[in-house]
């Protein structure tokens, strides 16, 4: 349908059919009265955070509605806010109201369904509607067509709320209406009417939800701890918790190699691998190389762990750091056949002795940790150090000659490689080996109670921010239910 206006000839078209009594010219912003086809006010055009236009179509809730008008209200003097009237394809009425970028869907309701005999609260269909407050308006600026003729009088709104719904009771004279609100997000607006850009939303709206469900997060936290006391009963039924592996490895025998253990299997659900590993270590230090190799997968968990321990004196006091024990976890291993792959070296420092004498008693010998032989002259009182025990068996200077003289027959580098063992007193060279043990560690219910405690506490921290949520959305209200200080 289409209307001329009498003030500027120009044409004004809508496509609906609807019983128009008054409409704005969409060329001079005139308010047309239809009946009479006259000019009865100018009115101002709705231009600021209006986002839709007259006659645009959306679909809402699968019903198709088109944009009839536009008007923008003012609450004292600087506060507006816009109502979008809505028509559907059978002229039903419906409206959009957004203020501070929050958005309402609005329908008419029977003024004999919203009862209660108290002005505070009042019930709709089963629910209770609590009063926020009342708001006294008047039309700002206007736009598109109305079936029936404006009224620029002061209007009170009294808004009654619950939770996301909400019922305004318009009132202008002694003329009531009842509409009943629900909130509607500003991104199933924009995708219903395909709005480029969105007004901003600042604030906590009248009926704007709390940011999570808390119901439904209470109904996934149920599920989720069920299911995980489901697992942690299999798994601690299903377990078996043992020593699987337990040997002492030479380090001679894996020097420069890999040691391939036994096989053994791990039953159950997936849990710590506990590894244990001693070594003599006395001020030194060893290292030992695990690959952790499922049998089935192939699947290899590879760790490397330093064992060191260090003691000594110093400024007085005794000192010492470190320890001949480590313990480690191979995490989240799952059930199946397993071997170790085994590597280690320790400290490599050469044996030591000291004031080794000769059997003449001429010569006296001691070798350092780096292999540096010293020879004392008991005769003449001289010290010389060769850099090892090779460079003393090929020098031929009178103290190397007295040497191998006063040792007899015996070569010196068989002195030095047999009969050192016997005598040192270095402690790297005494050990020997290092002993490793696995353990399938007993069920743990530390990561249960973790997991059981972060969905509490997350709870909490909901309810809680739901609380100052609601607190800060009815703040503006002499209806409050919360306590103001």
């Amino acid at each position: 349908m289409h209307y001329v206006c009498p003030a500027c000839e120009s044409e004004n078209k809508i496509d609906l059919t609807f019983p128009v009594e008054e409409y704005v010219c969409n060329t001079c912003s005139h308010l047309i009265d239809v009946a009479g086809n006259k000019q009865i006010k100018h009115l101002k055009v709705p231009t600021e955070n209006v986002v839709l236009e007259v006659g645009q179509k959306g679909k809402i809730g699968g019903e198709e509605y088109t944009v009839a008008a536009i008007i923008v209200k003012r609450y004292g003097t600087n506060i507006f806010w816009r109502e979008y009237y809505l028509k559907d394809s059978k002229g039903g009425d419906a409206f959009l109201s957004e203020s501070d970028g929050h958005w309402v869907f609005l329908v008419t309701i029977h003024p004999d369904d919203f009862k209660g005999k108290s002005s505070t609260v009042r019930t709709y269909q089963g629910r209770n509607y609590r009063w926020y407050e009342n708001s006294p308006c008047s039309i700002y600026a206007a736009a598109g067509f109305f079936d029936e003729h404006l009224d620029f009088n002061l209007a009170t709104y009294k808004e009654y709320v619950n939770g996301t719904r909400m019922i305004s009771q318009e009132t202008v004279g002694k003329k009531n209406q009842y509409f009943y609100g629900v909130h509607i997000s500003k991104y199933e607006v924009k995708t219903a009417f395909k709005i480029a850009h969105m007004p901003y939303y600042t604030g906590v709206g009248i009926v704007q939800p709390y940011y999570f469900d808390i119901r439904q997060t209470v109904n996934i936290f149920c599920i989720a701890a069920l299911l995980i006391c489901l697992f942690q009963l299999y798994v601690y039924t299903s377990r078996t918790n043992e020593t699987v592996f337990a040997q002492t490895i030479n380090f001679t025998d894996v020097q420069d190699k890999e040691m391939v253990s036994s096989s053994f299997t791990l039953s159950g659900g997936s849990a710590p691998l506990k590894v244990n590993a001693f070594s003599g270590v006395d001020n030194s230090w060893a290292n030992i190389q695990l690959s952790l190799v499922n049998e089935k997968t192939n699947e290899v968990i590879y760790t490397s762990k330093d064992i060191e321990q260090y003691h000594g004196y110093e400024d007085g006091e005794s000192w010492s750091e470190g320890s001949q024990s480590e313990d480690f976890n191979l995490c989240g291993v799952s059930s199946g056949q397993y071997h170790f792959l085994i590597s280690a070296e320790k400290d490599g420092a050469l044996p030591t002795f000291s004031n080794l004498q000769s059997p003449d008693s001429k010569v006296i010998i001691s070798r350092d940790k780096s292999g540096a032989v010293e020879i004392n002259d008991m005769l003449k009182g001289q010290t010389t150090i060769f850099t090892d025990g090779k460079a003393l068996e090929k020098d031929t200077s009178e103290v190397a000659r007295l040497t191998k003289e006063s040792f007899g027959t015996q070569k010196l580098d068989s002195l030095i490689n047999a009969e050192a063992p016997q005598l040192t007193t270095d402690p790297i060279s005494s050990n020997t080996y290092v002993q490793l043990k696995a353990t399938w560690l007993p069920v743990s219910f530390w990561n249960f109670g973790f997991i059981i405690f972060i969905m509490v506490a997350l709870f909490l921290a909901m309810w809680i921010g739901k609380h100052f949520f609601n607190v800060n959305k009815w703040k503006n209200s002499s209806n409050t239910p919360y306590p103001t200080s």
